[in-house]
């Protein structure tokens, strides 16, 4: 290849991951950044999740990528700088940088990689794009030359992608506003009604990686740690994987309904492909036990779960820069003159 340095960047809601075929490694950091005052860049990724729901109010703790999207430019840029730097000392002359990018996207929002890729860091590098199920579809080993309907499904930190791939190339794709975040949230609701505690997201996190589970009981209670609503002090309760679990069913029926309604509206033809090979499931809350079975019940056709879970996408990246024919699945960005 002409260029030295290839990158793959999957700027996640819940984390950004970035594979650099130079050094055949690939780093994974939390989607977040803490600014001071609204000017000073104290941290980022993992080091500004440590500070997440602990930080006074003059520190801004949040997600620069929302929704699969960039959110905020100057910051996803000093987040992309920073984070290239821990992986490559130098990215050399004019690198590439190919992104995983959701399908549904304006011109406005694409043209926001172009802007967070030439900020006087790197050194005139270049940008592609490919549409996120493409490149799970990589990573999942589906022959996307020969596919004539093939469905993904993935379960993102704020929002879920649903696509359809036929002819070699995205036919359609929603996204539905309910991800592991939303998981998250109504776990903390769920404890605030039943135990009157306030916690946080990151331990409704926690509670939902070892207690959810769909159709099957658990059985299990963890001890935690909230703010009594009537005293206002700490408080500890124990919690059980059945409240955990009905909180996580809640916004899984309403990920399930959705999901069923995009399969009706899918062409007959292409319908039938997609019912007899299965819907390919990913994202970090395919972890969840029995998601599987629980959304083969809900829509009624066979569920092919990923190993990749959330890293299929980088894993995608990868395959196709490895192969050197990414260009044949992403397309360029340039700035309009």
């Amino acid at each position: 290849m002409a260029y030295h340095n290839v990158y793959g960047i999957d700027l996640g809601t819940s984390a950004v991951k970035i594979y650099s075929q130079k050094k055949k490694r690939t780093i994974t950091e939390k989607n977040m950044i803490a600014v001071k005052d609204g000017r000073q860049v104290l941290a980022v990724g993992n080091d500004a999740y440590e500070m997440f729901e602990k930080a006074p109010a003059s520190i801004a703790v949040d997600r620069p990528v929302r929704h699969g999207r960039i959110a905020d430019v100057a910051e996803v840029e000093f987040y992309l700088r920073t984070m290239l730097t821990r992986l490559d000392r130098s990215t050399g002359f004019r690198p590439v940088l190919l992104f995983s990018a959701p399908s549904n996207m304006s011109e406005i929002e694409k043209m926001a990689y172009y802007e967070i890729s030439h900020s006087g860091y790197l050194k005139n590098p270049a940008v592609y794009l490919a549409e996120r199920a493409v490149c799970d579809a990589v990573a999942l080993g589906i022959p996307l030359s020969r596919t004539k309907g093939t469905m993904i499904i993935n379960i993102g930190g704020e929002n879920t992608e649903v696509s359809v791939i036929a002819g070699e190339q995205v036919i359609i794709s929603k996204d539905i506003p309910v991800g592991g975040h939303a998981l998250n949230e109504a776990i903390v609701e769920a404890i605030l009604k039943n135990h009157n505690l306030r916690i946080g997201l990151k331990t409704a996190r926690r509670l939902k990686t070892v207690l959810a589970s769909l159709g099957e009981t658990i059985g299990e209670n963890r001890g935690i740690v909230g703010i009594d609503t009537v005293t206002g002090i700490p408080r500890e309760a124990h919690v059980s994987s059945d409240l955990i679990s009905f909180a996580v069913e809640g916004k899984m029926c309403q990920l399930a309904d959705e999901i069923r309604s995009f399969v009706e509206r899918i062409p007959p033809q292409i319908r039938s492909c997609v019912t007899e090979e299965g819907i390919y499931l990913t994202g970090g809350s395919a972890r969840i036990p029995n998601i599987d079975r629980y959304l083969r019940r809900s829509i009624g056709c066979q569920i092919n779960l990923s190993s990749y879970y959330e890293m299929c996408t980088i894993r995608g990246l990868e395959e196709m820069i490895q192969s050197s024919l990414f260009k044949k699945w992403a397309y360029t960005i340039r700035k309009k003159k």
